[in-house]
């Protein structure tokens, strides 16, 4: 059986917050870590997310 593409992903607020996003992410096109600019409601602000593993 082939491995998947695609993993699930948790992208952590860098204002130490403690919000999360959780999203998709295909580990063939994107071998380096996400980091993205999203907006975060605990902060009011929009901040840079980046990946960490889901447990």
């Amino acid at each position: 059986m082939a491995k998947a593409n695609t993993i699930k992903v948790k992208l952590v607020s860098t204002a130490d917050t403690g919000y999360f996003y959780v999203t998709k992410k295909n580990t063939r096109t994107m071998t380096e870590k996400m980091a993205k600019t999203k907006y975060d409601p605990v902060a009011k602000k929009h901040v840079e997310f980046r990946e960490a593993k889901i447990k």
